[in-house]
């Protein structure tokens, strides 16, 4: 059980002697490693961090239109320029003043109004 107390540990900003995950509950963080397990889905969530391991800081050279909202728990918090090269139609950038690695599940609302703030420029 060690190995997946690191693992909480490390995506959910926990440490294993029970502090603040943020506004997540400790049965919400439990949960979701439980629909992990229970679903034996851990690995194939996990592909995309293997399959990026040796190129994660390579410009993607993405030109479709791009939105980017930077979390401040987020494992890699993307600098605007760094983003402006590997996005060449960023529409939309911003900093937020909470949320991590999950931010649609830790901060709803706030995620909601970036994809909102994000695809506005969209709109015609």
């Amino acid at each position: 059980m060690q190995p997946a107390a690191a693992l909480t540990s490390a995506v959910f900003g926990r440490s294993v002697n029970g502090e603040s995950a943020g506004e997540l509950t400790r049965d919400d963080v439990l949960d979701d490693i439980t629909l992990y397990w229970l679903t034996n889905t851990g690995i194939s969530a996990a592909r995309f961090y293997w399959e990026s391991h040796f190129n994660f800081l390579a410009a993607a050279d993405v030109s479709v239109p791009a939105a980017v909202s930077v979390f401040p728990r987020e494992n890699y918090q993307a600098p605007r320029s760094w983003t402006e090269r590997a996005y060449h139609n960023l529409i939309y950038y911003n900093r937020v003043d909470k949320g991590g690695h999950f931010a649609a599940w830790e901060q709803p609302q706030l995620f909601a109004e970036e994809v909102r703030a994000g695809l506005r420029p969209l709109r015609t």
